[in-house]
């Protein structure tokens, strides 16, 4: 008889998950994580980051006010995502060259966010100290405007906040020997000299389609999954859609009666489909994350690892 997983509150969903999946790799799970993770805070007084195609276009006030309409990927606070069970996170960190402090760095995707790096990493502290046996995997990545000092800085704060929470990249994780050491953080940090320092782990390979059609999006993440995943490392599978980086990109952008979020909610139940269909997932990231069903759907394929009653 095939079993099921049961969830009473997916704020502590690791901890009760049955005792046999405690004891396989980390990397073997599926584990629901957020894409873009601090899109819900851009600032329409920050500068256009991203596209190129699309910079020219920072002097017309209007023109930032559309690109957050569609850069905003997540709606929820990060506090928001932990308690709905998202534990994997895709950090983009930005410098901003008009603040007077040389090493406060904020989060972007298309604008720079509100809320500076520092101040949300301590919101994920404080919440992981709450939930001890929840494992958080942060990852580090597309730094802009950074030199070799910064990232220094960075590293640093990382290490002194979250401290012996941090999990070494020193053999293969399981939950039962993260909740045996105090360990709940692991940190990938996208950068070559981060791997001086063993508290960081490198770069998770993330597959994605690179398109706004989830057909297309489908097609790659099977490629992907079935011939290029690691087999003993963590991967992500992502889920979600991607703007052109181009001039096709105004096709979107220009739909006034139209936003990022709607286009999720009517392609998210189809990629959701696909998922269930394929085997070996390990971290599965997508736009909305706190979307109703998507944390419990992901958490759901960890059953198929069950053995059989």
């Amino acid at each position: 008889m095939e079993r099921r997983i049961v969830i009473t509150s997916y704020s502590d969903w690791m901890s009760q998950l049955p005792s046999e999946l405690c004891t396989i790799p980390l990397f073997k799970l599926a584990i629901p994580g957020s894409h873009d993770s601090m899109s819900y805070d851009l600032d329409t007084n920050s500068s256009i980051v991203e596209p190129n195609s699309l910079k020219i276009l920072n002097w017309i006030c209007c023109a930032r006010k559309l690109m957050k309409i569609w850069a905003k990927t997540q709606e929820d606070t990060i506090t928001e995502q932990l308690d709905a069970g998202v534990r994997y996170f895709d950090l983009r960190i930005a410098r901003r060259r008009s603040d007077p402090n040389p090493t406060r760095l904020y989060f972007y995707h298309g604008l720079r966010t509100h809320t500076d790096v520092e101040t949300i990493l301590r919101s994920i502290h404080d919440w992981a100290q709450k939930h001890p046996k929840e494992i958080l995997i942060l990852a580090f990545s597309n730094f802009l405007g950074f030199d070799q000092k910064l990232h220094n800085h960075l590293i640093n704060f990382i290490k002194t906040l979250f401290g012996g929470r941090l999990l070494s990249r020193v053999g293969t994780p399981t939950l039962k020997n993260c909740w045996d050491r105090g360990k709940s953080v692991i940190v990938s940090y996208d950068y070559n000299q981060a791997i001086k320092h063993p508290e960081l782990w490198r770069k998770i390979p993330y597959y994605y389609g690179d398109s706004m059609n989830p057909a297309d999006i489908e097609a790659k993440l099977d490629q992907a999954v079935k011939k290029e995943r690691p087999l003993k490392r963590f991967f992500v599978c992502g889920l979600n859609l991607t703007l052109p980086s181009d001039a096709r990109i105004l096709k979107y952008v220009l739909r006034l009666c139209d936003n990022f979020p709607n286009v999720v909610r009517r392609s998210l139940p189809k990629l959701l489909r696909w998922m269930q269909s394929e085997s070996g997932m390990n971290i599965v990231a997508a736009d909305l994350a706190t979307r109703a069903d998507f944390v419990s759907t992901v958490v759901a394929l960890n059953a198929t690892l069950l053995k059989p009653k």
